[in-house]
């Protein structure tokens, strides 16, 4: 894994475009100093199901709501997956420029989330420039679900697991940004002793800038042990960002029911070869909670 990470790294750093979008305002002007930092990398701070190399404006909040049906396969019998649904509900908050956190609550395991994203190192063009963005993201994830034997002794922190992970990401031109997420997913309890507690996984995701207001997105993580013990796959998402005024809308296609880092790394089951796929749709409405500086 450190070998793939080196290469696609140094395949980054050769690149020296910069580029400004046009998208409407989801982060803060990019002059600071005597750095212009690369804003509008992604339309939202999330690719689809992962975290984006993007950060909300200080003094902003991204209230976003992730839907996802049922499977295409069952085809009439549930109108192709719509007869069923889960879904996530979430709140990110611009801290800084660099400084963002959230938390959600989804119905999948009825299960409550929450992050925090750091980047030491931000994407900028002139004097003293970088060529990547590199973010740090950890979470923590609890279900709330009841147990299964509750005449067995269980503690609070078995509901728990937690998530690290590195983004380092470019936007390579006003049409194309890429970035790979290296993730460690650890779980304080396992359902057998043969799985693992630590799941690590490299994650893709990138955005192809189609017209002013649509976007091609997809995110992929490749999932580096525990899946031959438990069946478990790759998952996979593709979709649309659409931007409508305030509103990015997000059509896609997804194998995972999960919608947070534990869930859609360690637990997505369903094969894109057997049409175990879910259509799926994210809204993400972001509010200015403060004034903006100078004005």
């Amino acid at each position: 894994m450190k070998k793939l990470i080196g290469f696609i790294f140094f395949s980054l750093m050769q690149v020296s475009m910069y580029a400004q979008d046009d998208l409407l305002s989801l982060v803060e002007d990019s002059t600071e100093g005597k750095k212009d930092f690369i804003k509008y990398a992604f339309k939202s701070p999330r690719v689809i199901n992962s975290h984006s190399m993007e950060f909300l404006s200080p003094g902003t909040m991204d209230f976003r709501i992730l839907h996802r049906f049922g499977t295409v396969n069952n085809t009439v019998k549930d109108l192709f997956g719509l007869d069923q649904a889960s879904m996530r509900m979430g709140f990110d908050f611009g801290i800084r420029r660099n400084l963002m956190a959230g938390f959600g609550r989804s119905t999948f395991k009825k299960e409550l989330d929450g992050f925090i994203k750091f980047a030491p190192i931000m994407q900028s063009s002139g004097p003293h420039s970088f060529p990547v963005t590199i973010a740090l993201v950890s979470g923590i994830t609890m279900h709330t679900l009841p147990w299964a034997d509750p005449a067995v002794k269980n503690y609070f922190t078995s509901r728990l697991a937690y998530y690290h992970q590195v983004i380092i990401g470019r936007k390579w031109s006003e049409t194309l940004t890429v970035q790979i997420s290296p993730t460690m997913v650890h779980h304080n309890i396992v359902p057998f002793s043969f799985q693992p507690n630590d799941i690590y996984s490299v994650g893709f995701g990138g955005r192809l800038k189609l017209s002013a207001r649509v976007a091609f997105t997809w995110d992929y993580f490749y999932v580096l042990n525990g899946l031959q013990e438990n069946s478990n796959t790759h998952p996979l998402s593709l979709g649309f960002d659409i931007e409508t005024g305030g509103h990015v809308f997000q059509l896609h296609f997804s194998n995972t029911a999960g919608m947070n880092e534990r869930a859609f790394i360690s637990e997505t089951t369903g094969r894109w070869d057997k049409a175990e796929i879910r259509f799926g749709f994210n809204l993400s409405r972001v509010f200015q909670l403060k004034k903006k500086k100078g004005k």
